[in-house]
């Protein structure tokens, strides 16, 4: 049951903290349909640091401090990118959807065009060693022998996990006390409902939207490292398995609010984590792997997040509650 959790864990904080992202762009009043594309971009970014990193002579005692570097690293590159599309959105004042699904389409190609330039070949990972070996913590790390258990809680918090699922959730309660108790956060929200009458009240609507598309795409960025380090053992090929899709499900699912974000995140985060360990997974720790055993084709298994993700979104985004000014670009002569 700790390894079903932790996998779950796994795939339910990248889904969380991107879906986040795209709240911080849509409640500035920018559609961001660009998560995807900054997903890629972040994780490929991601990857080419921590092999520069580690060219430079860093060494797997400082395997925390790479990521932590890494990962800050994405982010800033998801906002560079990220800045295309809040300047053709809201300078420009271009279609959304269009330029998102633009972004979307160019992340893969400039990534696969890098990679190939830098590996000759289609996937570029870590310069030596994995993910688990240089970033996951372990109970070696505490100078306990290899075997050592903790007990079940203890082994959830501290035993073959990564320090980047902490880290992303602080920083989802952080954006998310910032979009909601702070005074900044207000003032961003309001442009995604009336930004007329925020203008009217002094507020720049347009300093606001690129705030928030600013900091969905570091959010973005962050997400597309995690999920490259978490799941894909460092790597890099130009794709996240749509995971910037799904996380747009899980922000209309969550109603556009933190809380049932994560709620969300965590139940798409269990199907996704079926559908990838279904093979291997002891529910009940008796060495049966029932899932494997009952005969039901290994599609339907990979089919199975997305399926569940387009039955809950017909039966609840009759009742999302899109922000009003979503998608609209401003016009100081509107009223």
């Amino acid at each position: 049951m700790v390894f079903l959790l932790q996998q779950m864990m796994l795939y339910a904080v990248p889904l969380m903290i991107v879906a986040l992202a795209g709240v911080c762009a849509e409640r500035s009043g920018v559609i961001n349909l660009a998560l995807e594309g900054i997903m890629i971009f972040g994780a490929f970014m991601g990857v080419v640091f921590v092999r520069m990193f580690q060219g430079m002579g860093m060494t797997q005692d400082q395997g925390q401090l790479i990521m932590l570097l890494a990962m800050i690293l994405s982010g800033l590159c998801g906002i560079a990118f990220s800045m295309l599309l809040a300047f053709s959105a809201i300078n420009l004042r271009a279609d959304q959807t269009i330029g998102g699904t633009a972004l979307n389409m160019l992340a893969p190609a400039i990534v696969m065009f890098f990679v190939y330039m830098i590996v000759a070949q289609n996937t570029i990972g870590m310069a030596e060693g994995g993910a688990a070996g240089w970033f996951m913590i372990k109970p070696s790390n505490f100078g306990h022998p290899k075997g050592y258990s903790y007990g079940p809680i203890g082994d959830f918090f501290l035993n073959k996990v990564y320090l980047t699922s902490y880290i992303c959730i602080l920083i989802f309660i952080l954006v998310s006390v910032f979009l909601y108790k702070t005074k900044t956060g207000m003032r961003l929200r309001s442009c995604g409902e009336n930004p007329q009458a925020a203008d009217s009240l002094g507020i720049n609507v347009f300093k606001m939207r690129y705030l928030g598309v600013g900091l969905s795409g570091f959010l973005a960025g962050v997400g597309g490292f995690t999920f490259s380090l978490t799941t894909a053992n460092m790597t890099s090929n130009g794709d996240v398995a749509g995971y910037g899709f799904l996380a747009l499900a899980v922000m209309i699912f969550g109603n556009w609010t933190p809380l049932n974000i994560a709620g969300g995140s965590l139940l798409f985060g269990l199907f996704k984590c079926i559908s990838a360990t279904y093979a291997t997974l002891d529910i009940n720790g008796d060495g049966v792997f029932m899932l494997n055993e009952i005969g039901i084709s290994p599609y339907v298994y990979r089919m199975l997040p997305y399926l569940i993700t387009l039955i809950v979104l017909a039966f609840t985004s009759k009742n999302s509650r899109v922000p009003k000014a979503e998608g609209i670009p401003y016009d100081k002569g509107m009223r």
